[in-house]
């Protein structure tokens, strides 16, 4: 569902003001994308599925608390991604391997994007094929390190923001996304230079 700005704001507006079918309608225009994050974040479908509706259950009850500083889709992923949090430490049973070692990377190894738009349907046909094999790369990420390619990479959150929403220091935050861009370059192999990593430090 495709909605114009103006549209969107309206929707918000009359949802805020209990109009249940008008927040259904934002949930038709965000539900692909609340799993997709959910999904990236867990590495689990049925896990993403409740991830997602207690997502948009909190979305429903704060929707007063949104007052428009930041976009709604920014505002939804953070939902998403404290409900994931929430849930991993309920399910949180054995002890995790530490991942708090410092390990220097050059922050420009990995770029922001790892897709490149391109248009023309074999260029489409290609980046699809290059999300899924990301995806799967990442998935066979260790859940600490998937977590943080997926709030720095696909969410865009900045490094206070993850570490506010994981509650760790920043530099702990820092060395973590380093340690899962070094393993998520490994789980690449020879096509890691395709999504922007490389074997040098420095940006090529």
């Amino acid at each position: 569902m495709i909605l114009t700005p103006l549209e969107e704001k309206q929707l918000i507006e009359r949802s805020r003001r209990g109009d249940v079918a008008a927040f259904d309608k934002l949930v038709r225009r965000y539900e692909r994308t609340v799993y997709n994050v959910a999904y990236r974040l867990s590495g689990s479908h049925d896990d993403a599925s409740d991830i997602a509706q207690e997502a948009f259950v909190r979305a429903w009850n704060n929707l007063k608390s949104f007052r428009g500083e930041a976009q709604f889709s920014t505002w939804i992923h953070r939902i998403v991604t404290n409900v994931f949090l929430d849930d991993r430490k309920k399910k949180r049973s054995r002890p995790t391997t530490s991942l708090d070692e410092s390990m220097e990377l050059d922050e420009n190894t990995v770029t922001r994007q790892f897709e490149d738009a391109s248009p023309g349907p074999e260029a489409l046909m290609e980046g699809e094929e290059r999300r899924m094999i990301l995806e799967k790369a990442i998935h066979t990420l260790p859940e600490a390190q998937r977590v943080m390619i997926v709030m720095y990479h696909n969410q865009g959150l900045a490094y206070e923001e993850i570490a506010d929403l994981t509650q760790l220091p920043i530099g702990t935050v820092k060395s973590r996304l380093n340690r899962a861009r070094l393993a998520l370059r490994d789980r690449l192999g020879k096509v890691a230079e395709l999504f922007g990593i490389y074997e040098s430090p420095t940006l090529q």
